[in-house]
């Protein structure tokens, strides 16, 4: 979405106005899910490439937090079977908090917040921005039209259009099902499967 004009002093923004187009030219209307995995992960591409203005929150930030609430977390999961992807994601997300990033991950780019357009520059809507690494921007294309049997064949998509280190795109995506697994625990809810699945799919 462009931005024409905008007041610092009012804190006024002029934000583009964009029409809902036909339903098919959203990547949630594409027929084949692995032709929209690749629109998002061009826009994806496109929006990262870039390092993020000062001033944002990091999802280093977050990481911190969850890892402090793991313990009590694992205390309210019952099923053992449940707790192991949790600990999982855990321990991968620690090995990446030294290095956070510092681009600009949209944060919740799913299937309908890519918006149909003539422009070649696809909008984006919705944006939710941290100043991190693009790892942490695949999670929605993993679990929107969840197939278990396509999450890695997305994972490789994403992290090659991107150009991302697999290693640590792995472990952001898991930090984003921790985060996923604690507001359900925190909420007084069962974990999520898609999102047990997709920690248990990503293992090493």
């Amino acid at each position: 979405m462009r931005l024409p004009e905008h007041d610092a002093s009012t804190c006024t923004l002029l934000l583009e106005r964009l029409e809902r187009l036909d339903e098919t030219r959203l990547p949630a209307g594409l027929p084949d899910a692995r032709e929209a995995v690749l629109v998002i992960a061009g826009l994806l591409a496109r929006l990262t490439a870039v390092p993020a203005p000062a001033g944002l929150r990091r999802p280093g930030d977050i990481a911190h937090a969850m890892l402090e609430q793991v313990p009590w977390a694992l205390a309210r999961v019952p099923d053992p079977a449940d707790r192991r992807p949790v600990r999982d994601c855990a321990a991968a997300v620690r090995e990446v908090l030294p290095e956070p990033g510092d681009r600009l991950p949209h944060r919740d780019l799913h299937f309908d917040n890519a918006v149909g357009s003539d422009r070649a520059d696809r909008p984006a809507i919705d944006p939710k921005p941290l100043a991190g690494d693009p790892g942490f921007d695949l999670l929605p294309a993993l679990d929107n039209r969840y197939d278990p049997g396509e999450v890695r064949r997305r994972f490789d998509a994403l992290t090659g259009v991107l150009g991302l280190d697999r290693e640590r795109a792995r472990a952001w995506t898991l930090a984003r099902v921790l985060q996923n697994c604690r507001w359900e625990i925190e909420d007084g809810r069962p974990l999520d499967a898609v999102q047990l699945e997709i920690g248990r799919l990503l293992r090493r």
